[in-house]
């Protein structure tokens, strides 16, 4: 007698379909066998599982059994296989339906047959809605795989309730997710002064641009990165619902989920926080939990070169790709890089108020710390200076709400053209209407040396982002200076 159910296994975001097969015949009698690159919490599926199936009031055949995870050459870890495993082997036994297996399930049972949270509740969602079946999710994971519009999920807490719910014996839908109060956001109003660091978060923010800001401490970099989520634009369902597929394989609830992730990295985090990896399946770093957000360097100064430099391909390619013995995973990385520093150790170099105490040899080792590669990378390069004192006790400015909707108005011309401002290729930046005087600024820049070729491109994408905020069709002359004056080139 045969049956198969469905499951699912995690390989980096990506959710697999996991074909759950059991065939029970001759054999040594009472004998479960699991096959299919199981590892030994999977294994121990068949104690588990014998134990609750006799609490439950089912009766374990009394021949051999084996249990087959297919693709069998996919590796598969945890416990929560053992729901599905259940099911099979009471439908190949006649205890229950066959229909029952016409379901994707996940699941660690307890040995009173009840159901543990697990792991993947969201990639579960995924893979039943492409197969178009019911998702059977104990509490917990059934909440988080609510989101997933398209997916019948199905709480349930025991093996009698997933088979019930299966069956489709019931009402098991689960209760809609609650958001938590809203996350305090700083408001650019409380930003004083600094009328060229706010117009750059503006720019940056508008065409996704990655910024760079130095300046003595106190004048305002980290007030002014937090100002950042206030004005980016909410996700879309698909690239919410990318983002929480990587908080998932980190074992972490997205609590906002249509919000930008904004993540804030200590500059004493290893390599592996920060890009990702692990001593054996590798798990999503912090560039990747950022994925359509925001990765904000505070005291990039202080971070060690080679975890700097790191960063470079991420950035560049969208996508991190981590090997460890035996597997390969790739992580997306499509962020927003947003980097704040002091200009040397004491952080009072070219402070007009207070004396630096750095020799010159202090000054050239923290900035030899930030590579020219890596620094090419960065569309605005920005000095904030202290803020004028006029301003600091003057009335509030600007309010983010303002500057969000010259944002997303911005992001709507993007979207007509099919393409984010920072992510425009070499054919399509060529293809741009660019002023004739504009052109001459940019070029003249390229053949002084100012830019590299990757930098000729930047520039392009600013001063894109510059006059879609201006409403222009047309980059002129003014937008050009502008971007090369953003990139300390002007």
């Amino acid at each position: 007698m045969f049956a198969s159910t469905n499951s699912v296994a995690l390989v980096g975001v990506e959710a697999r379909a996991v074909r759950v097969e059991a065939h029970v015949g001759g054999g040594e009698k009472g004998r479960l066998n699991v096959v299919g690159l199981p590892d030994t919490a999977v294994r121990e599926a068949k104690d588990r599982v014998m134990a609750a199936m006799s609490v439950a009031g089912y009766r374990f055949p009394p021949k051999s059994v084996t249990v087959n995870l297919a693709p069998a050459d996919l590796p598969k870890s945890g416990s929560a296989y053992d729901l599905p495993i259940a099911i099979a082997l009471l439908a190949a036994a006649g205890e229950i339906p066959q229909a029952a297996c016409r379901a994707v399930a996940l699941g660690e049972l307890a040995l009173d047959g009840t159901i543990r949270p697990a792991h993947g509740g969201l990639g579960a969602a995924i893979v039943s809605s492409e197969m178009d079946l019911p998702c059977l999710l104990p509490p917990g994971a059934a909440e988080e795989a609510v989101i997933v519009p398209s997916a019948s999920v199905r709480m349930v807490d025991s093996l009698p309730a997933a088979i019930a719910a299966a069956l489709d014996e019931g009402d098991f839908r689960p209760p809609l997710p609650v958001e938590p109060p809203p996350e305090p956001i700083f408001d650019l109003s409380e930003v004083r002064g600094q009328p060229l660091a706010k117009r750059a978060l503006e720019i940056a923010a508008a065409g996704g641009h990655h910024m760079f800001m130095t300046g003595s401490p106190g004048s305002g970099k980290t007030m002014l990165a937090r100002c950042l989520p206030g004005i980016l634009p909410a996700l879309d369902e698909k690239s919410a619902l990318e983002v929480a597929q990587v908080w998932a394989c980190v074992g972490r609830p997205r609590p906002w989920l249509f919000r930008p992730p904004i993540r804030n990295p200590h500059h004493t985090a290893s390599m592996a926080a920060l890009i990702g990896g692990g001593s054996r399946l590798p798990v999503p770093g912090e560039i990747s939990m950022a994925h359509h957000g925001v990765l904000f360097l505070d005291e990039l100064g202080e971070f060690p070169p080679s975890l700097l430099d790191g960063l470079r391909q991420p950035l560049e390619e969208g996508q991190v790709t981590i090997a460890r013995k035996g597997v390969s995973i790739t992580y997306p990385t499509e962020i927003q890089l947003l980097a704040a520093t002091n200009p040397c150790p004491c952080g009072f170099q070219r402070d007009h108020l207070v004396s630096c105490t750095c020799s010159d040899k202090m000054v050239q080792r923290y900035k030899r710390r930030l590579s020219g590669p890596l620094m090419d990378r960065f569309d605005i390069r920005i000095k904030v200076n202290r803020a004028d004192p006029d301003a600091m006790v003057g009335p509030p400015e600007e309010p983010s709400i303002e500057v969000a909707k010259r944002v997303a108005a911005a992001r709507e011309l993007q979207e007509l053209r099919g393409v984010r401002n920072r992510d425009l290729g070499r054919t399509q930046l060529d293809s741009l209407d660019i002023a004739s005087g504009a052109q001459r600024l940019i070029e003249g820049a390229l053949r002084n040396g100012g830019l590299t070729g990757r930098g000729f491109d930047r520039i392009r994408r600013l001063a894109r982002t510059i006059a879609d905020l201006d409403n222009s069709l047309s980059v002129s002359e003014d937008h050009a200076s502008e971007a090369l004056g953003l990139r300390g080139l002007a």
